[in-house]
């Protein structure tokens, strides 16, 4: 089944919200109190052997406001919205499965559905663990430049993340030996929105890796900042003709 989005004032159909909503599976997220109500995330298994897990973002309220919806919209519409822009980016993101939302009894329910980043493992995990150790200083410089471009291509466009810490940057390595490539994946997105300063954007993403992320070597931070910011001034020349 394809992305489906529900646009507010458009009723989501009934028989396929209900069977998302009704979904049986495991929380990996249990449902949190805030925003106005209550969001969690549970991982569905399919009946198809091979198929990828699905992760099902449930919520009810559970709203963000702005000037355009002043009296608050699901943020599981404003993750659905960041998803789609980062995928124009070229960023990866996990695919989209479904997404609704509908108001019951005066209330919003809101759902998104996504598939597994398969062959990943978050940042987090990669410096609990022994990366360097199975990959070599090589590919881990490979990684720390990977992460640079996309976080680079995230700002340049406007987009700040918003709550960039380790457990929500992925990392998967394809290949072995000299054809090891680095690919880099984001998630969690529901709190991403366009930023009119990109250098706002930047400092307050940077600041949030930074600080949550205590595994990482300063020497290690140093050269992430280091491509980074060459990341930044080739996409300006590029942008000017040079």
């Amino acid at each position: 089944m394809g992305a489906q989005l529900v646009l507010p004032g458009l009723p989501a159909r009934s028989s396929t919200f209900d069977r998302w909503w009704d979904a049986a599976g495991e929380w990996v997220e249990e449902p949190n109190q805030r925003r106005d109500g209550e969001s969690g995330v549970l991982r569905l298994r399919r009946a198809d052997a091979g198929q990828p897990l699905l992760y099902c973002k449930r919520q009810r309220g559970h709203l963000y406001r702005s000037l355009r919806h002043p009296f608050g919209r699901p943020t599981a519409l404003r993750e659905y919205a960041a998803l789609r822009a980062f995928e124009r980016l070229g960023i990866r993101v996990p695919r989209m499965v479904y997404c609704a939302a509908r108001k019951q009894d005066g209330r919003w329910q809101a759902l998104l559905v996504t598939e597994a980043l398969e062959g990943f493992v978050s940042l987090e995990d990669w410096y609990r663990g022994e990366a360097r150790a199975v990959h070599g200083e090589a590919l881990q410089r490979g990684m720390l430049r990977s992460l640079a471009q996309t976080l680079a291509r995230l700002h340049r466009a406007g987009w700040q993340h918003g709550c960039l810490y380790p457990k929500h940057l992925f990392v998967r390595v394809r290949g072995q030996g000299r054809e090891a490539r680095v690919e880099i994946a984001l998630l969690d997105l529901e709190k991403s929105r366009r930023r009119l300063l990109r250098q706002r954007a930047s400092r307050r993403d940077l600041s949030q890796l930074r600080r949550h992320t205590p595994a990482m070597p300063a020497s290690d931070w140093a050269l992430f900042e280091a491509e980074y910011l060459h990341a930044l001034r080739a996409a300006a020349e590029v942008a000017d003709g040079f």
